[in-house]
């Protein structure tokens, strides 16, 4: 039998396998390509099992106390407190009041960060080596009153008497006085506006409130019964409030109660100018209007024409020049906290 052709063959697959082996050899230890790596923010690595992660930088941890309400001489009564040492955050927190009022008034207490040379509300983990402590002169429920105040004193005595710190308090008439007048000052200029929307036909199902409202920017509320328009920054309040009856917020099937009118409410002293809550809240108004079917009634049930809300815009543009002018612009802590 001729086997030239057999061996040929024969030679010719040894031929190709080891091509073929050699081929991927050489492919084999190429890398193979990685997939688009995961945005910065939200890869995560791990640290290793004998050390601590890396502190926050400070700029962060002192972005977030800007939002903690800080005493100030302008609302605040403030009393200074002298500590013989520096002292803990968990010593001085274990020892302050349980409760942080004085009758209706906020009582705040704040420590000098020994290591970041700041004010801020006493934290754990920190020392402090001065300490202060203050009493809101005014708020919406009216003026600080000697009782509030005699509350504050013997609340701050107590705590300065545990952590060994001698403090130093403002005279009561002066307080109170201060107090008085700048209630008298705040009274008049507390803008909160609120007007209805009104069915001018068939009653609403809460779906469709809350889709017309969604529709222009609204988010549900903490409390039942409200939609919120929320500020461009977190953690702000929100720039208008619409609300509707509570009760039917609560019914056993919400999508079978029926609502008639709704309110759309500005408190004008939480956001700043800048912010055009007023155009926002008159835009809110008519387009919300348009979507429900509704008419805008004030608290009379009479309609708001467009010459009244422009006599508003006026009076709030003096308002808000005369906020500015006594450091209690629209939208500041200071006035957040004065107008609350």
């Amino acid at each position: 039998m001729d086997l030239t052709w057999p061996l040929l063959a024969l030679a010719a697959v040894v031929i190709v396998a080891i091509g073929v082996q050699g081929w991927w050899m050489a492919r084999g230890p190429r890398p193979r390509p990685d997939p688009a790596p995961p945005p910065v923010l939200t890869e995560r690595v791990d640290p290793p099992m004998d050390t601590q992660p890396a502190p926050p930088p400070p700029e962060v941890r002192l972005a977030a106390l800007r939002r903690v309400p800080r005493l100030d001489a302008l609302i605040d009564a403030i009393a200074p407190l002298t500590l013989e040492s520096p002292a803990s955050g968990e010593f001085l927190l274990s020892h302050a009041p349980a409760s942080r009022r004085a009758g209706s008034k906020a009582f705040y207490i704040e420590g000098l960060d020994s290591e970041t040379g700041t004010w801020e509300p006493l934290q754990p983990g920190h020392r402090y080596g001065e300490l202060q402590a203050g009493v809101q002169l005014a708020s919406r429920s009216g003026p600080l009153n000697e009782i509030e105040y005699s509350e504050f004193v013997q609340k701050l005595q107590a705590f300065a008497e545990a952590v060994n710190a001698l403090p130093e308090l403002p005279d009561m008439l002066d307080v109170v006085a201060r107090a008085r007048e700048l209630d008298a000052f705040a009274s008049p200029r507390d803008a909160q506006l609120t007007l209805t929307l009104k069915s001018e036909a068939v009653a609403w199902s809460l779906g469709f409130i809350q889709q017309c409202a969604a529709r222009h920017g609204f988010v549900p509320g903490a409390v039942p019964g409200r939609l919120v328009l929320p500020a461009a920054e977190e953690g702000d309040p929100p720039v208008l409030v619409l609300s509707y009856d509570a009760q039917a917020a609560l019914a056993e099937d919400p999508q079978q109660a029926a609502v008639r009118e709704c309110q759309l409410s500005l408190d004008v002293p939480q956001t700043a100018a800048s912010a055009e809550p007023f155009p926002a809240w008159h835009n809110a108004a008519r387009k919300l209007a348009d979507d429900l079917a509704a008419v805008v009634v004030d608290d009379y049930g009479e309609p708001i024409s467009v010459h009244a809300f422009a006599a508003i815009d006026q009076e709030l543009a003096q308002l808000y020049t005369q906020l500015e002018a006594r450091d209690l612009a629209a939208g500041s802590p200071a006035a957040r906290r004065l107008f609350s």
